[in-house]
């Protein structure tokens, strides 16, 4: 049996991020701003230059949590495992079948820091090197783990989109619900545990900042400002769960919003640069398939990571397609750029000020590229978001976009 795009609520939802762990923290470091970013600390970050980013200060862990797994298990599968419980408890999956729930993790190459690692510590003793790292090398490690912790009987799997794989996740688990092949679907944006190597290269491109704010850590994130040089690197990873309505009032869940349409598609180009047309096309896709005017669009939660090209085509495109009235902010201002996790952690941001009805302010917006958005800038604002949209680019030419609708 197929269902109606209509019938897809969120149900659960859990985020850890540098600005907090658990959605109390994560909204409270939202509204008001509050930022973790520094120069970057965490073994294996740093050589040679100074990377600024937002690190995760400490994790909490829930009782529940298997200490044997967590033992041989990656720092961004620790960090995996700690905020699916949150989303896991929070839509009460432990009385749903589980053979009905599936699992989707966005994103791939997720562990790269600890790999680097491991190389230079084995590179002249490679026969000492523990066995669990054949398991723990794979991104289907982070599933695994995932699927023992909770005992996941559906299916389970990764998707790669690069800076959109979040919001890819969350389009398949869609579809997954909808073609009737399980009735709940988790959505996981991974953290991606960058080392020195993705820092430098990225560096090296052009798209990570920042060489004007190295001494002021503080000023370094600044999408769709004027002085902005790159992204901002920022340890993110967060979990939705998507179901029918029907099953949630099974369980007596009360959904944060319906996902009301979606659109991916693809720019033909390998390339870095973003396309002004391919965000154009997924944008009106989007909102055709919500059955949404632009006109009733009150809120865009944008892709806006603080890239020199990336963030003037991404407005030309909501301008194109009359989104230029819709309150707008920029949540990486706040969290850094979560690459694989940044799309699922911006639509948690989006459902928490929807439940708030408050926007969240951007931070270093000074001198915003164009003047003619209604920018939340240095407060946070009361807002009341019945429609929402959500966008995502990642590197390869890939764009996403997400409408979501305020349950009532």
């Amino acid at each position: 049996m197929s269902y109606s795009p209509s019938d897809l609520q969120i149900t659960g939802a859990g985020i850890t991020s540098a600005s907090g762990q658990g959605k109390a923290a994560f909204t409270s470091a939202l509204m008001r701003g509050e930022h973790a970013f520094g120069i970057m600390k965490r073994p294996g970050r740093q050589k040679g230059t100074s990377f600024i980013g937002a690190e995760i200060a400490e994790l909490s862990y829930p009782d529940r949590l298997s200490k044997k797994l967590l033992r041989t298990a990656s720092y961004s599968a620790h960090v995996a495992l700690i905020t699916l419980e949150e989303a896991w408890r929070e839509a009460k999956l432990d009385e749903a079948d589980s053979a009905r729930i599936g699992l989707i993790a966005g994103g791939s190459n997720f562990q790269q820091r600890e790999l680097l690692q491991t190389f230079e510590a084995y590179r002249d003793k490679p026969h000492f090197i523990s066995p669990a790292y054949a398991l723990s090398f794979m991104d289907s490690d982070i599933c695994a783990l995932c699927t023992e912790q909770f005992g996941i009987r559906g299916f389970a799997c990764t998707v790669g989109g690069a800076s959109a794989s979040g919001q890819l996740a969350v389009i398949q688990a869609c579809q997954a619900v909808l073609s009737g092949q399980v009735d709940i679907c988790i959505a996981l944006g991974v953290l991606t545990d960058l080392s020195h190597m993705e820092c430098q290269a990225f560096r090296s491109l052009g798209a990570m900042g920042s060489d004007r704010y190295a001494n002021r850590p503080d000023l370094a994130c600044r999408p769709f400002d004027k002085n902005r040089d790159g992204f901002i690197y920022g340890e993110n990873c967060g979990a939705v769960v998507i179901e029918r309505a029907e099953t949630a009032r099974r369980r007596g869940v009360k959904p944060y919003a319906r996902i009301s349409g979606w659109a991916w598609g693809m720019d033909g180009n390998r390339n870095p640069n973003p396309s002004f047309e391919g965000e154009v096309r997924v944008i009106r896709k989007a909102l055709g398939q919500a059955g949404l005017a632009p006109e009733e669009i009150d809120y865009i939660n944008p892709h806006g990571t603080g890239s020199r090209i990336g963030d003037e085509t991404e407005l030309r495109a909501l301008a194109e397609c009359g989104l230029a009235h819709a309150r707008i902010n920029a949540t990486k201002s706040v969290t850094g750029h979560g690459l694989s996790a940044a799309g699922i952690v911006e639509i948690i941001a989006t459902l928490l000020q929807m439940k708030e009805s408050r926007l969240h302010p951007t931070r270093n917006l000074q001198e915003p590229i164009d003047e003619s958005f209604p920018w939340v800038r240095g407060e946070a604002l009361p807002a009341d978001i019945t429609h929402a949209l959500s966008l995502s680019i990642g590197f390869g030419g890939i764009n996403t976009a997400i409408c979501l609708k305020k349950e009532m």
